[in-house]
């Protein structure tokens, strides 16, 4: 229905072809670009940026805010630095980001793991603390040790957490990628959208934010699947 009205607003001349052209515009651009590998090309040199940055942030983040959440010391050291860095807005950084990294892929690497990085350490921790005390006890009780408490308690326990963290750290990977690419890219889809405002190609810029979406929304669908497949143990609310 969304896409009818579109359609047919964009025809009756309601909606501006130069400033929002129809689905079906968007369409043949994809045609187009598919065909001469234009679209293929920018969104592999995208995915790959994200999957790097992810990885890296993600990583970072997981081990952080497993210390912080399962030892004093790092609770005391870490977690307040992270919270004083999370007060920073990420994108805001650009500007400093390019002093000190240039303009080259390590840049936009950068952005996507700093996006990442922030809602994995902070569902990370907070998944560890509130797990029940009197679970862990429980474990000691019964002679399990630290390592083996962590495995088959703290882990599951934060599993739930931890699925939530990754699920935002998609999302504002993905977001950050944008500006990433839009900062004197040479490649990827930020860039095919830049190039495209260049010649005032409309439906270029719409097709490229449809591909963000879209990857998005996989990426949190494959998120969900994977949280129903490795913790079927856990029974929340169904929708009716």
């Amino acid at each position: 229905m969304l896409l009818a009205v579109w359609e047919g607003t964009a025809r009756a001349g309601v909606l501006a072809p130069d400033k929002l052209p129809p689905p079906s515009a968007v369409l043949e651009a994809a045609w187009r670009l598919s065909r001469d590998g234009t679209l293929g090309t920018s969104l592999l040199d995208s995915l790959q940026r994200a999957v790097l940055g992810l990885l890296i942030g993600g990583t970072l983040a997981l081990v952080l805010g497993s210390v912080a959440g399962l030892l004093r010391a790092g609770d005391d050291l870490v977690d307040p630095t992270v919270q004083a860095a999370r007060m920073l807005p990420h994108l805001g950084l650009v500007p400093l980001l390019i002093i000190w990294l240039g303009i080259g892929e390590s840049l936009k690497v950068t952005l996507v793991a700093l996006g990442a990085f922030f809602p994995i350490y902070l569902n990370t921790y907070a998944g560890i603390r509130d797990i029940d005390e009197r679970l862990v006890e429980a474990a000691r009780t019964c002679g399990l040790t630290w390592s083996e408490r962590v495995r088959h308690v703290v882990l599951p326990g934060a599993m739930p957490s931890l699925f939530l963290g990754l699920r935002l750290a998609f999302a504002a990977g993905w977001l950050s990628l944008v500006v990433g690419e839009q900062v004197n890219g040479q490649s990827g889809l930020g860039f095919m959208m830049m190039e495209a405002r260049e010649f005032s190609q409309t439906e270029v810029v719409v097709l490229g934010l449809l591909v963000y979406a879209l990857l998005g929304l996989l990426s949190d669908l494959a998120l969900r699947m994977g949280e129903r497949r490795l913790l079927t143990w856990r029974r929340g609310l169904q929708a009716a």
